[in-house]
């Protein structure tokens, strides 16, 4: 995991505003890694700046994921944020979810290709 990908991964987790989240997959797509999920969460697992907002960063389809295995904090924090849930999942995850504009527009992309 190279240093600078780290840097952007942590700038693009210090952006989440309050309230909303973003899957391991978007922050990696928005630190120009789309796919490096995985790696998104090892940097997420290590935790190396105190006071992110890391419990922000969910698993995909609003899965709460690890959180250095304190689910139950990082729920809390997320309910005091205003995030409702429904069992283990965030209720209306795309209504409170960040999208990556590049992962959003690649599909579109690949179909505008087939079609010509």
């Amino acid at each position: 995991m190279a240093p600078e990908f780290t840097l952007r991964v942590l700038s693009v987790v210090r952006r989440i505003p309050a309230g909303r989240v973003a899957s391991y997959g978007v922050v990696a797509a928005l630190a120009g890694r789309p796919g490096a999920a995985r790696a998104v969460g090892n940097i997420m697992r290590g935790a190396p700046i105190p006071g992110l907002p890391y419990h922000r960063v969910v698993g995909a389809g609003g899965r709460l994921g690890g959180y250095g295995g304190n689910e139950l904090l990082k729920r809390e924090r997320l309910i005091a944020e205003g995030i409702r849930f429904s069992g283990a999942r965030i209720l209306d995850f795309r209504g409170v979810s960040l999208q990556s504009t590049r992962a959003a527009a690649r599909p579109a992309t690949r179909r505008a290709t087939r079609r010509a």
